[in-house]
């Protein structure tokens, strides 16, 4: 069986289903925050201020920036969830220095929530202390683990909360690790009681994603288990697989074009202020590379007219 993924599906659960998420791991904070006012996810920002935290680790981070309750005005802060798939000796010093590094960016108050996602029973970081010559410093912050869900199975099964079943997902996902039969049969099961929730049909679909990248299987288990979805939705006069097929094809073709296209730009610049300006520094080719769609055209449009590198990337 390949290697099981854990951290992409759930970053894109969090980041469909936020609110759903806070409400079903962190009813404390969910009841805090302002649903009615738009969050903002800053992923990019994110990168800036802790950019090891792409560096291949099997762990989700998300930065949202959300409004509280409040009944003195609107009080935005910056909400950091960190999901651990693995064991880590040193997590609480990392959620300090996260913590601390997005305070410092923003100067506003931080909610650091962390979720253990680990197959671990017993590890379970406590908050982050540091005492020396009478200065203290300490980071408390909310965790649940995932494995405690398991003593209410029938719970999340019956949850009105579409988290109940993606922490039934990735539970049998760990519980089925190199057992392609069991979880076949979990994953079926989940799928038919997801169907019987009478959730709306995107919802479903987008659920259905997630599990199934969840619970991945080998390509002739995964053809059996589409052929056997589809008879039951043609029973129920449904048609979740062969739409989150579909879509999930339109979306690998859109996201090919836009890499393909974004990668292009990102050349096509390099070789025009190479012409211009000559050999660039490491510095702003790392820049070049790292930038967003909007950041390339911007910088585009200015390289015919600027007299030197620097007012290429002024203000950027």
């Amino acid at each position: 069986m390949t290697q099981d993924q854990y951290d992409s599906p759930w970053k894109e659960a969090i980041e469909i289903m936020l609110p759903d998420f806070i409400a079903f791991y962190f009813p404390g904070a969910w009841r805090a925050i302002d649903w009615q006012q738009p969050y903002r996810f800053l992923d990019q920002e994110l990168q800036k201020i802790v950019p090891e935290s792409h560096t291949g680790r099997r762990v989700v981070d998300k930065l949202v920036e959300v409004a509280l309750v409040c009944g003195r005005g609107e009080q935005w802060i910056h909400l950091h969830i960190e999901i651990q798939s693995s064991p880590e000796a040193d997590f609480a010093e990392r959620m300090m220095i996260y913590h601390y590094r997005i305070f410092d960016r923003f100067r506003r108050p931080v909610a650091s929530l962390a979720m253990l996602a680990d197959s671990r029973p017993g590890w379970r970081p406590g908050p982050y202390r540091q005492s020396v010559l009478g200065c203290n410093w300490t980071l408390e912050y909310p965790s649940v683990k995932l494995l405690d869900y398991r003593r209410g199975e029938k719970t999340l099964a019956s949850s009105d909360n579409p988290f109940g079943l993606v922490t039934l997902a990735h539970l049998r996902t760990q519980g089925t690790r190199n057992q392609s039969a069991r979880r076949y049969r979990a994953k079926y099961r989940l799928i038919r009681l997801l169907y019987g929730r009478g959730w709306e049909k995107r919802r479903i679909i987008q659920l259905l994603r997630i599990i199934d990248w969840l619970m991945a299987l080998p390509p002739h288990l995964e053809q059996s288990l589409r052929q056997r979805l589809i008879t039951v939705e043609g029973e129920r006069h449904m048609q979740y697989v062969t739409s989150f097929e579909r879509l999930a094809k339109q979306e690998g073709r859109q996201e090919g074009h836009q890499e393909g296209r974004q990668e292009g730009g990102r050349d096509l610049l390099l070789r025009l202020l190479e012409r211009r300006f000559g050999a660039l520094p490491d510095a702003i080719e790392n820049q070049i590379r790292d930038a967003t769609s909007e950041q390339l055209n911007a910088w585009a449009d200015r390289v015919l007219d600027a007299d030197c590198l620097e007012a290429v990337f002024r203000h950027l």
